[in-house]
Protein backbone atom coordinates (compact mmCIF):
# COMPACT_ATOMS: atom_id res chain seq x y z
CA UNK A 1 0.00 0.00 0.00
CA UNK A 2 0.93 3.55 -0.64
CA UNK A 3 2.65 5.23 2.30
CA UNK A 4 0.19 8.17 4.16
CA UNK A 5 1.87 11.37 3.19
CA UNK A 6 0.99 13.66 6.46
CA UNK A 7 0.56 16.94 5.60
CA UNK A 8 -0.28 16.62 1.70
CA UNK A 9 -3.69 16.64 2.68
CA UNK A 10 -6.33 16.45 5.61
CA UNK A 11 -6.36 12.81 7.42
CA UNK A 12 -9.52 11.25 7.29
CA UNK A 13 -10.67 8.34 9.99
CA UNK A 14 -10.07 5.54 6.97
CA UNK A 15 -6.24 6.63 7.00
CA UNK A 16 -5.99 6.66 10.63
CA UNK A 17 -7.32 2.90 10.78
CA UNK A 18 -5.28 2.25 8.01
CA UNK A 19 -2.00 3.26 9.67
CA UNK A 20 -3.26 2.02 13.50
CA UNK A 21 -4.40 -1.37 12.10
CA UNK A 22 -2.86 -2.31 8.29
CA UNK A 23 0.69 -0.82 8.89
CA UNK A 24 0.33 1.13 6.21
CA UNK A 25 3.15 3.73 6.36
CA UNK A 26 4.11 7.19 7.10
CA UNK A 27 5.89 10.16 5.33
CA UNK A 28 5.90 13.84 5.42
CA UNK A 29 5.09 15.91 2.82
CA UNK A 30 7.60 18.72 2.24
CA UNK A 31 5.07 21.39 2.63
CA UNK A 32 4.83 20.32 6.05
CA UNK A 33 8.29 19.90 6.49
CA UNK A 34 8.77 23.56 5.32
CA UNK A 35 5.83 24.37 8.20
CA UNK A 36 7.71 22.43 10.90
CA UNK A 37 11.15 24.21 9.97
CA UNK A 38 9.18 27.90 10.02
CA UNK A 39 7.33 27.31 13.29
CA UNK A 40 10.41 26.32 15.22
CA UNK A 41 12.45 28.96 13.47
CA UNK A 42 10.14 30.91 15.03
CA UNK A 43 10.17 29.82 18.76
CA UNK A 44 13.52 30.01 18.62
CA UNK A 45 13.85 33.96 17.61
CA UNK A 46 11.23 34.50 20.13
CA UNK A 47 13.86 32.98 22.57
CA UNK A 48 16.87 34.64 21.73
CA UNK A 49 15.11 37.87 21.87
CA UNK A 50 14.08 36.72 25.98
CA UNK A 51 10.95 36.32 25.24
CA UNK A 52 9.15 34.48 28.48
CA UNK A 53 7.24 31.40 27.31
CA UNK A 54 4.88 29.26 29.07
CA UNK A 55 6.45 25.82 29.39
CA UNK A 56 9.80 26.25 27.74
CA UNK A 57 11.42 29.05 30.26
CA UNK A 58 8.52 28.51 32.62
CA UNK A 59 7.57 25.87 34.75
CA UNK A 60 3.95 24.48 33.89
CA UNK A 61 0.14 24.46 35.17
CA UNK A 62 0.89 25.98 38.83
CA UNK A 63 4.58 25.91 38.72
CA UNK A 64 3.99 28.61 36.16
CA UNK A 65 5.98 31.54 38.11
CA UNK A 66 9.06 29.06 38.29
CA UNK A 67 11.54 29.76 35.59
CA UNK A 68 13.65 27.71 33.74
CA UNK A 69 16.82 28.19 32.65
CA UNK A 70 18.05 28.27 29.01
CA UNK A 71 21.11 25.39 30.19
CA UNK A 72 18.48 23.81 32.09
CA UNK A 73 15.49 23.42 29.12
CA UNK A 74 16.18 20.13 27.85
CA UNK A 75 16.29 18.81 31.30
CA UNK A 76 13.00 20.07 31.81
CA UNK A 77 11.55 18.91 29.09
CA UNK A 78 12.85 15.10 29.73
CA UNK A 79 11.38 16.05 33.43
CA UNK A 80 8.01 16.28 31.84
CA UNK A 81 7.55 12.66 30.86
CA UNK A 82 9.11 11.33 34.23
CA UNK A 83 6.55 13.09 36.46
CA UNK A 84 4.09 11.95 34.20
CA UNK A 85 5.20 8.14 33.80
CA UNK A 86 2.62 7.35 37.25
CA UNK A 87 -0.49 5.93 35.04
CA UNK A 88 -1.98 2.55 35.97
CA UNK A 89 -4.68 -0.45 34.35
CA UNK A 90 -4.27 -2.99 31.67
CA UNK A 91 -2.54 -1.42 28.33
CA UNK A 92 -4.24 0.23 25.57
CA UNK A 93 -4.60 -1.78 22.46
CA UNK A 94 -1.43 -1.53 20.07
CA UNK A 95 -3.88 0.26 16.99
CA UNK A 96 -4.72 3.37 19.52
CA UNK A 97 -1.18 3.89 20.45
CA UNK A 98 -0.24 3.66 16.92
CA UNK A 99 -3.20 5.48 16.22
CA UNK A 100 -2.03 8.22 18.93
CA UNK A 101 1.75 8.43 17.43
CA UNK A 102 0.15 9.25 13.54
CA UNK A 103 -2.22 12.03 15.27
CA UNK A 104 0.80 13.85 17.03
CA UNK A 105 2.50 13.94 14.22
CA UNK A 106 -0.52 15.39 12.25
CA UNK A 107 -0.40 18.31 14.93
CA UNK A 108 3.55 18.62 14.51
CA UNK A 109 2.67 19.22 10.85
CA UNK A 110 0.87 22.46 10.90
CA UNK A 111 4.30 24.18 12.49
CA UNK A 112 2.30 25.49 15.24
CA UNK A 113 3.81 23.24 18.01
CA UNK A 114 7.45 24.61 17.08
CA UNK A 115 9.23 21.34 17.51
CA UNK A 116 12.16 20.29 15.33
CA UNK A 117 12.16 18.05 12.07
CA UNK A 118 13.82 16.13 13.90
CA UNK A 119 11.57 15.24 16.46
CA UNK A 120 8.97 14.78 14.27
CA UNK A 121 10.89 12.24 11.82
CA UNK A 122 11.21 10.11 15.07
CA UNK A 123 7.27 10.05 15.54
CA UNK A 124 7.28 8.47 12.12
CA UNK A 125 10.31 6.38 12.89
CA UNK A 126 8.43 4.57 15.56
CA UNK A 127 5.56 3.86 13.43
CA UNK A 128 7.15 2.76 10.55
CA UNK A 129 9.63 0.83 12.44
CA UNK A 130 6.79 -1.42 14.06
CA UNK A 131 7.67 0.04 17.84
CA UNK A 132 4.83 0.52 19.93
CA UNK A 133 5.09 1.95 23.25
CA UNK A 134 3.05 0.49 26.28
CA UNK A 135 0.50 2.73 27.08
CA UNK A 136 -1.59 2.41 30.87
CA UNK A 137 -5.13 3.51 30.13
CA UNK A 138 -5.67 5.46 33.08
CA UNK A 139 -4.00 8.42 34.08
CA UNK A 140 -5.78 11.41 31.58
CA UNK A 141 -8.33 14.41 32.89
CA UNK A 142 -8.07 15.43 29.58
CA UNK A 143 -7.88 19.11 30.22
CA UNK A 144 -4.63 19.95 28.92
CA UNK A 145 -5.13 17.12 26.63
CA UNK A 146 -3.78 13.50 27.44
CA UNK A 147 -1.27 14.39 29.26
CA UNK A 148 0.09 10.88 31.24
CA UNK A 149 -0.88 8.66 28.17
CA UNK A 150 0.74 11.15 25.78
CA UNK A 151 3.60 10.67 28.37
CA UNK A 152 3.88 7.11 27.88
CA UNK A 153 3.72 7.75 24.14
CA UNK A 154 6.32 9.90 23.44
CA UNK A 155 9.26 8.66 26.62
CA UNK A 156 10.22 5.83 24.10
CA UNK A 157 11.40 8.44 22.27
CA UNK A 158 14.06 9.10 25.04
CA UNK A 159 14.34 5.26 25.76
CA UNK A 160 12.19 5.44 28.51
CA UNK A 161 9.82 2.56 29.54
CA UNK A 162 8.44 -0.75 27.43
CA UNK A 163 7.53 -0.94 24.14
CA UNK A 164 6.14 -3.41 21.68
CA UNK A 165 8.28 -4.39 19.36
CA UNK A 166 8.36 -7.53 16.67
CA UNK A 167 5.90 -9.50 19.02
CA UNK A 168 8.02 -9.20 22.24
CA UNK A 169 7.23 -6.08 24.94
CA UNK A 170 10.97 -4.93 25.87
CA UNK A 171 12.87 -1.77 27.25
CA UNK A 172 12.56 0.93 24.91
CA UNK A 173 15.95 1.08 24.46
CA UNK A 174 16.90 -2.25 23.31
CA UNK A 175 13.85 -1.87 20.92
CA UNK A 176 15.56 1.26 19.49
CA UNK A 177 18.96 -0.38 19.61
CA UNK A 178 16.90 -3.14 17.70
CA UNK A 179 15.48 -1.36 14.89
CA UNK A 180 18.43 0.67 14.30
CA UNK A 181 17.53 4.07 16.06
CA UNK A 182 18.79 5.97 18.88
CA UNK A 183 17.33 7.54 21.72
CA UNK A 184 16.23 11.49 21.07
CA UNK A 185 17.30 14.62 23.23
CA UNK A 186 14.59 16.67 23.27
CA UNK A 187 14.94 20.30 23.03
CA UNK A 188 12.95 23.27 24.23
CA UNK A 189 9.18 23.03 23.93
CA UNK A 190 9.42 19.14 22.43
CA UNK A 191 8.50 17.33 26.03
CA UNK A 192 5.43 19.61 26.36
CA UNK A 193 4.47 19.93 22.60
CA UNK A 194 4.72 15.79 23.23
CA UNK A 195 1.86 15.32 26.09
CA UNK A 196 -0.03 18.54 25.41
CA UNK A 197 -3.06 17.66 23.54
CA UNK A 198 -6.51 15.52 22.41
CA UNK A 199 -3.83 13.21 20.60
CA UNK A 200 -5.00 9.83 22.71
CA UNK A 201 -8.80 10.57 22.91
CA UNK A 202 -8.96 11.45 19.56
CA UNK A 203 -7.06 7.97 18.13
CA UNK A 204 -9.69 6.23 20.62
CA UNK A 205 -12.52 7.83 19.22
CA UNK A 206 -11.25 7.37 15.50
CA UNK A 207 -11.39 3.40 15.82
CA UNK A 208 -14.52 3.57 17.84
CA UNK A 209 -16.28 5.19 15.06
CA UNK A 210 -15.39 2.25 12.82
CA UNK A 211 -15.96 -0.65 15.25
CA UNK A 212 -19.25 1.02 15.98
CA UNK A 213 -20.05 1.43 12.24
CA UNK A 214 -19.65 -2.76 12.55
CA UNK A 215 -21.79 -3.17 15.06
CA UNK A 216 -24.75 -1.57 14.35
CA UNK A 217 -24.93 -2.78 11.04
CA UNK A 218 -24.23 -6.22 12.41
CA UNK A 219 -26.95 -5.88 15.06
CA UNK A 220 -29.33 -4.48 11.89
CA UNK A 221 -28.31 -7.79 10.69
CA UNK A 222 -29.66 -10.06 13.34
CA UNK A 223 -32.81 -7.95 13.13
CA UNK A 224 -33.53 -8.52 9.75
CA UNK A 225 -33.01 -12.16 10.22
CA UNK A 226 -35.22 -12.10 13.36
CA UNK A 227 -38.25 -10.25 11.35
CA UNK A 228 -37.52 -12.99 8.70
CA UNK A 229 -37.55 -15.75 11.50
CA UNK A 230 -40.81 -14.39 13.15
CA UNK A 231 -42.60 -13.91 9.85
CA UNK A 232 -43.09 -10.59 10.22
CA UNK A 233 -43.08 -7.68 7.75
CA UNK A 234 -41.26 -5.10 6.10
CA UNK A 235 -43.90 -2.95 5.31
CA UNK A 236 -42.50 -0.24 8.11
CA UNK A 237 -39.32 -0.04 6.22
CA UNK A 238 -41.21 1.97 3.20
CA UNK A 239 -39.18 4.63 2.29
CA UNK A 240 -42.58 7.28 2.05
CA UNK A 241 -42.77 6.35 6.21
CA UNK A 242 -39.25 7.46 6.72
CA UNK A 243 -39.39 10.85 4.54
CA UNK A 244 -42.67 11.70 6.31
CA UNK A 245 -40.44 11.73 9.45
CA UNK A 246 -37.15 12.96 7.77
CA UNK A 247 -34.36 12.37 9.80
CA UNK A 248 -31.13 11.54 7.78
CA UNK A 249 -30.62 8.36 10.58
CA UNK A 250 -33.85 6.78 10.23
CA UNK A 251 -33.76 7.49 6.29
CA UNK A 252 -30.36 5.08 6.06
CA UNK A 253 -31.40 2.46 8.65
CA UNK A 254 -34.35 1.75 6.74
CA UNK A 255 -32.40 1.93 3.46
CA UNK A 256 -30.03 -0.65 5.07
CA UNK A 257 -33.19 -2.89 6.23
CA UNK A 258 -34.49 -2.73 2.41
CA UNK A 259 -31.45 -3.89 1.19
CA UNK A 260 -30.80 -6.83 3.48
CA UNK A 261 -34.31 -7.96 2.95
CA UNK A 262 -34.14 -7.77 -0.42
CA UNK A 263 -36.19 -10.14 -2.17
CA UNK A 264 -36.98 -12.27 0.71
CA UNK A 265 -39.50 -14.58 0.74
CA UNK A 266 -39.84 -14.83 4.03
CA UNK A 267 -41.20 -11.13 5.10
CA UNK A 268 -44.88 -10.89 4.78
CA UNK A 269 -46.54 -7.97 2.54
CA UNK A 270 -48.26 -7.30 5.61
CA UNK A 271 -49.41 -7.96 8.98
CA UNK A 272 -50.94 -7.31 12.20
CA UNK A 273 -48.56 -4.88 13.93
CA UNK A 274 -45.63 -5.90 15.30
CA UNK A 275 -43.72 -4.80 18.40
CA UNK A 276 -41.57 -2.47 18.44
CA UNK A 277 -38.27 -3.76 18.34
CA UNK A 278 -39.15 -5.38 14.87
CA UNK A 279 -41.57 -2.42 13.66
CA UNK A 280 -39.33 0.58 14.95
CA UNK A 281 -35.68 -0.08 13.81
CA UNK A 282 -35.36 2.88 12.40
CA UNK A 283 -36.38 5.24 14.26
CA UNK A 284 -34.69 3.71 17.29
CA UNK A 285 -31.40 2.78 16.13
CA UNK A 286 -31.65 5.46 13.37
CA UNK A 287 -30.30 8.20 16.15
CA UNK A 288 -26.93 5.86 16.58
CA UNK A 289 -26.28 5.61 12.92
CA UNK A 290 -26.96 9.55 12.84
CA UNK A 291 -24.84 10.16 15.27
CA UNK A 292 -21.64 8.02 13.51
CA UNK A 293 -22.50 10.14 10.47
CA UNK A 294 -22.39 13.00 12.13
CA UNK A 295 -19.38 12.81 14.26
CA UNK A 296 -17.13 12.04 11.41
CA UNK A 297 -17.11 15.90 11.04
CA UNK A 298 -15.68 16.82 14.79
CA UNK A 299 -13.08 13.80 14.44
CA UNK A 300 -11.89 14.42 11.63
CA UNK A 301 -11.18 18.13 12.44
CA UNK A 302 -9.72 17.02 15.79
CA UNK A 303 -7.04 14.97 13.96
CA UNK A 304 -6.01 17.76 12.03
CA UNK A 305 -6.18 20.12 14.57
CA UNK A 306 -3.27 21.93 16.13
CA UNK A 307 -4.13 20.99 20.14
CA UNK A 308 -0.83 22.16 21.45
CA UNK A 309 -0.08 24.95 23.89
CA UNK A 310 1.18 27.65 23.55
CA UNK A 311 1.24 27.65 20.00
CA UNK A 312 3.04 29.71 17.70
CA UNK A 313 2.02 30.81 13.98
CA UNK A 314 4.95 29.47 11.54
CA UNK A 315 3.70 32.09 9.00
CA UNK A 316 3.66 35.03 11.16
CA UNK A 317 5.61 33.67 14.21
CA UNK A 318 3.40 35.35 16.60
CA UNK A 319 2.54 33.19 19.78
CA UNK A 320 -0.42 32.24 21.51
CA UNK A 321 -1.18 31.08 24.63
CA UNK A 322 -5.00 29.34 24.82
CA UNK A 323 -6.57 25.88 25.05
CA UNK A 324 -7.11 24.21 22.16
CA UNK A 325 -5.84 21.25 24.29
CA UNK A 326 -9.03 20.96 25.77
CA UNK A 327 -10.91 17.55 24.96
CA UNK A 328 -14.44 18.45 25.21
CA UNK A 329 -15.39 17.91 21.63
CA UNK A 330 -14.35 14.61 21.33
CA UNK A 331 -15.59 13.78 25.07
CA UNK A 332 -19.02 14.67 24.61
CA UNK A 333 -19.07 12.89 20.82
CA UNK A 334 -17.85 9.87 22.77
CA UNK A 335 -20.62 10.54 25.84
CA UNK A 336 -23.19 10.02 22.98
CA UNK A 337 -21.90 7.44 21.89
CA UNK A 338 -22.05 5.71 24.93
CA UNK A 339 -26.37 6.06 25.13
CA UNK A 340 -26.11 4.75 21.66
CA UNK A 341 -24.82 1.54 22.89
CA UNK A 342 -26.94 1.53 25.77
CA UNK A 343 -30.14 1.43 23.34
CA UNK A 344 -28.44 -0.80 20.79
CA UNK A 345 -27.42 -3.41 24.26
CA UNK A 346 -31.26 -3.14 24.80
CA UNK A 347 -32.60 -3.80 21.77
CA UNK A 348 -30.41 -6.83 21.27
CA UNK A 349 -31.83 -8.14 24.63
CA UNK A 350 -35.23 -7.56 23.44
CA UNK A 351 -34.70 -9.73 20.19
CA UNK A 352 -33.60 -12.52 21.93
CA UNK A 353 -36.11 -12.55 24.40
CA UNK A 354 -38.73 -12.79 21.19
CA UNK A 355 -36.91 -15.27 19.74
CA UNK A 356 -36.32 -17.91 22.66
CA UNK A 357 -39.93 -17.44 24.15
CA UNK A 358 -42.13 -19.81 22.55
CA UNK A 359 -44.80 -17.36 24.16
CA UNK A 360 -43.48 -14.69 21.13
CA UNK A 361 -41.84 -16.83 18.28
CA UNK A 362 -44.24 -18.39 16.20
CA UNK A 363 -44.24 -21.94 16.89
CA UNK A 364 -40.53 -22.49 17.28
CA UNK A 365 -39.31 -24.43 19.70
CA UNK A 366 -38.49 -23.13 23.23
CA UNK A 367 -34.88 -21.30 23.41
CA UNK A 368 -34.39 -22.65 19.63
CA UNK A 369 -33.84 -26.00 20.10
CA UNK A 370 -34.95 -29.24 19.49
CA UNK A 371 -35.94 -31.87 22.56
CA UNK A 372 -36.07 -29.02 24.14
CA UNK A 373 -36.45 -30.36 28.51
CA UNK A 374 -33.24 -32.72 27.78
CA UNK A 375 -31.38 -29.42 25.76
CA UNK A 376 -31.71 -25.92 27.17
CA UNK A 377 -30.71 -24.56 23.73
CA UNK A 378 -30.02 -20.40 23.90
CA UNK A 379 -31.29 -20.28 27.30
CA UNK A 380 -27.83 -19.91 28.81
CA UNK A 381 -27.08 -17.79 25.94
CA UNK A 382 -29.93 -15.31 26.30
CA UNK A 383 -28.69 -14.93 30.65
CA UNK A 384 -25.35 -13.61 29.11
CA UNK A 385 -26.98 -11.29 26.48
CA UNK A 386 -28.83 -9.47 29.77
CA UNK A 387 -26.08 -9.36 31.39
CA UNK A 388 -24.27 -8.06 28.73
CA UNK A 389 -26.99 -5.54 28.03
CA UNK A 390 -26.97 -4.45 31.68
CA UNK A 391 -23.05 -3.72 31.55
CA UNK A 392 -23.42 -1.45 28.70
CA UNK A 393 -26.31 0.33 30.18
CA UNK A 394 -24.16 1.02 33.75
CA UNK A 395 -21.14 2.49 31.18
CA UNK A 396 -23.71 4.80 29.72
CA UNK A 397 -23.07 7.34 32.48
CA UNK A 398 -21.40 10.61 30.80
CA UNK A 399 -18.01 11.32 31.60
CA UNK A 400 -18.09 14.68 30.55
CA UNK A 401 -20.03 16.02 33.51
CA UNK A 402 -17.97 14.76 36.28
CA UNK A 403 -15.30 17.37 35.89
CA UNK A 404 -13.06 17.89 39.09
CA UNK A 405 -10.34 20.34 39.71
CA UNK A 406 -6.85 19.53 40.09
CA UNK A 407 -3.25 20.26 39.42
CA UNK A 408 -3.27 23.28 41.46
CA UNK A 409 -6.33 24.51 40.57
CA UNK A 410 -5.28 25.44 37.07
CA UNK A 411 -6.81 22.63 35.67
CA UNK A 412 -10.06 23.53 37.29
CA UNK A 413 -12.48 22.28 35.04
CA UNK A 414 -11.30 19.30 33.18
CA UNK A 415 -12.69 17.26 29.83
CA UNK A 416 -12.53 13.90 30.97
CA UNK A 417 -12.16 12.60 27.76
CA UNK A 418 -9.77 9.71 28.18
CA UNK A 419 -12.78 8.45 30.84
CA UNK A 420 -15.36 9.02 27.76
CA UNK A 421 -13.15 7.16 25.89
CA UNK A 422 -12.14 3.52 27.85
CA UNK A 423 -15.39 3.17 29.06
CA UNK A 424 -16.77 3.49 26.33
CA UNK A 425 -14.13 0.61 24.54
CA UNK A 426 -15.22 -1.68 27.17
CA UNK A 427 -18.86 -1.11 26.26
CA UNK A 428 -18.47 -1.70 22.48
CA UNK A 429 -16.41 -4.53 23.68
CA UNK A 430 -19.77 -5.87 26.03
CA UNK A 431 -21.73 -4.82 22.80
CA UNK A 432 -19.92 -6.44 20.19
CA UNK A 433 -20.29 -9.84 22.30
CA UNK A 434 -24.01 -9.49 23.14
CA UNK A 435 -24.64 -8.94 18.96
CA UNK A 436 -22.58 -12.04 18.01
CA UNK A 437 -25.51 -13.99 20.55
CA UNK A 438 -28.12 -11.92 18.72
CA UNK A 439 -26.78 -13.07 15.15
CA UNK A 440 -26.46 -16.54 16.73
CA UNK A 441 -30.01 -16.84 17.85
CA UNK A 442 -31.07 -15.24 14.72
CA UNK A 443 -29.34 -17.81 12.19
CA UNK A 444 -30.57 -20.27 14.25
CA UNK A 445 -34.54 -19.05 14.39
CA UNK A 446 -34.26 -18.79 10.38
CA UNK A 447 -33.09 -22.41 10.23
CA UNK A 448 -35.83 -23.57 12.63
CA UNK A 449 -38.14 -22.28 10.12
CA UNK A 450 -36.98 -23.73 7.22
CA UNK A 451 -36.82 -20.75 5.11
CA UNK A 452 -33.10 -20.29 4.34
CA UNK A 453 -33.50 -20.33 0.48
CA UNK A 454 -36.06 -17.74 0.63
CA UNK A 455 -33.87 -15.13 2.77
CA UNK A 456 -33.60 -11.68 1.78
CA UNK A 457 -30.29 -11.48 -0.65
CA UNK A 458 -28.29 -9.38 2.54
CA UNK A 459 -29.53 -11.24 5.03
CA UNK A 460 -28.24 -14.95 3.02
CA UNK A 461 -24.58 -13.40 3.40
CA UNK A 462 -24.89 -12.47 7.17
CA UNK A 463 -26.73 -15.94 7.33
CA UNK A 464 -23.42 -18.10 5.03
CA UNK A 465 -21.17 -15.79 6.69
CA UNK A 466 -22.12 -16.64 10.50
CA UNK A 467 -23.09 -20.37 10.14
CA UNK A 468 -19.21 -20.05 8.41
CA UNK A 469 -17.85 -20.12 11.63
CA UNK A 470 -20.90 -21.36 13.70
CA UNK A 471 -22.52 -24.49 13.26
CA UNK A 472 -26.50 -25.03 13.96
CA UNK A 473 -26.98 -26.11 17.38
CA UNK A 474 -28.80 -29.31 17.27
CA UNK A 475 -27.97 -30.48 20.93
CA UNK A 476 -26.32 -28.57 24.22
CA UNK A 477 -22.69 -27.44 23.85
CA UNK A 478 -20.73 -24.74 24.86
CA UNK A 479 -20.93 -22.07 22.93
CA UNK A 480 -18.27 -19.75 23.88
CA UNK A 481 -16.03 -20.07 21.06
CA UNK A 482 -18.95 -19.72 18.42
CA UNK A 483 -19.68 -16.08 20.00
CA UNK A 484 -15.53 -15.15 20.02
CA UNK A 485 -15.71 -16.18 16.19
CA UNK A 486 -18.81 -14.48 15.38
CA UNK A 487 -17.45 -11.19 17.52
CA UNK A 488 -14.34 -11.49 15.71
CA UNK A 489 -16.15 -11.18 11.95
CA UNK A 490 -18.06 -8.20 12.97
CA UNK A 491 -14.88 -6.09 14.50
CA UNK A 492 -13.60 -7.30 10.63
CA UNK A 493 -16.47 -5.95 9.24
CA UNK A 494 -17.62 -9.14 7.41
CA UNK A 495 -20.88 -8.84 7.95
CA UNK A 496 -21.24 -5.30 6.05
CA UNK A 497 -23.57 -5.08 3.59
Amino acid sequence: MSPLVVGFQPISIEHVASVARAGVSVELADAARARIAQGRAALESHLARGTRIYGVNTGVGGNIAFAIPAEQASLFQHNLLRELSCATGQPLGADIVRAALLLRVATFATGASAVRLELTEALVALLNRGLTPVVPRYGSVGASGDLMPSAYVARALVGMGEVEYQGQRMPATEALTRAGLTPLSLAAKEGLALINGTTVMTAVAALLWVDAGRVLRALLGAIALSIEALEGTAEPFAPWVQQMKGHPGQIAVADYFRRLLEGSGMVKATSSQSCYSLRCPPQGLGPAWEALADARTVIEREINSANDNPLIDPATGELHKAGNFYGGHIARVIDGWKLDFAVMATWGNAIVALLVDDKFNRGLPPNLVRDAGLNSGMKGMQLSVTSLACAVRQMAGPSLIHSLATEQYNQDVVSLGMHAAVTALDALECLRNETAMVLLAAVQAAELRGGIDRLGSGTRRVYDAVRGVAAFLDQDRPLEDDIARVAKLIAAGALDI
